[in-house]
């Protein structure tokens, strides 16, 4: 009996191993195929992030591989692959999107499946791979606030203090009615029961100054011009160290959206696109990301930070992300309140 169960286990044992080499094997030709195809065409909306910029280098360094970039806001890059997609111009290889984006380009079939990439499995709960998309990174989104302006005794400690009349005509806002970060403190706030509707629209009440140009607008809270931005996303203040400013992590926790890579159809350049997603999903640079203050999604990362800064956001309470089937009702809602 013994005898027979450690055959059977030295089976199963080599099966396994078997199927290992079969794998290396295949994205080994990947690799191959990727390297003739000679380069990649990446739509994302980075907005030019130094630790997106370090992650291209190593990926070209590694893989000599070059990558062209269409960098802009995700309202942009939505419209773009649409009209792509729908006059069959296939330009784009693989785009770097919001989850709810890319759920809507599957109904309406923008993006392919994209076979699977090796380091898909390090991806770690409550984040999950699919054959159509793997998550990459969260762009969480906190608030900054100006040190000159703000003292640490007034610092929002909740999203409610926001409310508090001193900070009137001095909250720096993203637009709200379209898809980005300030679309996703809406539909968070709006669904948040000890937030909601009532709270967004004294918000309002609060005359918020719009800009839509998401660094711009850290610039302008470390510049003095404003006192708070409410929808920084906490990487995107990373190279301002030295500046005036900090990012607050109110107690009800931070909105976040979940970026995933996924391979457009048509893609002149499929497999350098596989090759891309799976780079971005490396150990080193998830790392890479973390210790510029974003959020990871693979496993192995937060424990080799030693940044207090990165460790604090690695740390971050989410208060969640607004799925592809509450979109439209909450850019209507947006678009309905901040309009009047």
């Amino acid at each position: 009996m013994k005898a027979s169960l450690a055959r059977l286990l030295a089976a199963v044992s080599c099966f396994a191993a078997v199927g290992a080499q079969a794998q290396e094997q295949d994205w080994n030709k990947v690799v191959e195929a990727a390297k003739k195809e000679g380069t990649v065409l990446v739509y994302h909306a980075q907005l030019g992030a130094p630790h997106w910029k370090a992650v291209v280098k190593a990926f070209i360094d590694k893989y000599g591989v070059q990558v062209q970039e269409f960098d802009a806001r995700a309202s942009e890059m939505t419209e773009r692959i649409r009209t792509e997609q729908t006059s069959s111009r296939y330009v784009a290889d693989v785009e770097f999107h919001g989850e709810a984006s890319i759920v809507e380009q599957r109904r309406t079939e923008y993006v392919a499946k994209h076979g699977g990439v090796p380091n898909m499995a390090n991806v770690t709960a409550p984040f999950a791979p699919n054959e159509y998309s793997i998550p990459a990174w969260v762009q969480v989104v906190c608030a900054l606030v100006n040190t000159n302006k703000v003292k640490p005794a007034d610092e929002p400690k909740s999203w409610k203090d926001l409310l508090d009349p001193k900070w009137k005509g001095q909250i720096l806002s993203d637009d709200m009615r379209a898809v980005g970060s300030g679309q996703t403190m809406f539909g968070v706030f709006h669904k948040t029961p000890s937030l909601g509707p009532d709270y967004l629209r004294k918000l309002k009440d609060q005359n918020l100054v719009i800009g839509r140009d998401l660094q711009l607008n850290s610039r302008r809270i470390a510049q003095g011009e404003y006192a708070i931005f409410a929808q920084q996303i906490i990487a995107f203040a990373s190279d301002l160290k030295a500046l005036p400013v900090k990012v607050v992590l109110p107690e009800e926790g931070c909105p976040y959206t979940l970026i995933e890579g996924a391979i457009l159809r048509g893609a002149p350049h499929p497999n350098a696109a596989r090759l891309f997603i799976n780079h971005l999903l490396d150990a080193e640079s998830q790392l890479t990301y973390a210790k510029a203050w974003m959020g990871v999604t693979t496993r192995g990362v937060a424990e080799r930070l030693t940044d207090p800064d990165a460790k604090r956001f690695a740390q971050v309470k989410l208060l969640g992300g607004i799925k592809f089937e509450e979109r439209e009702a909450m850019l209507k809602a947006a678009t309905e309140m901040y309009s009047n």
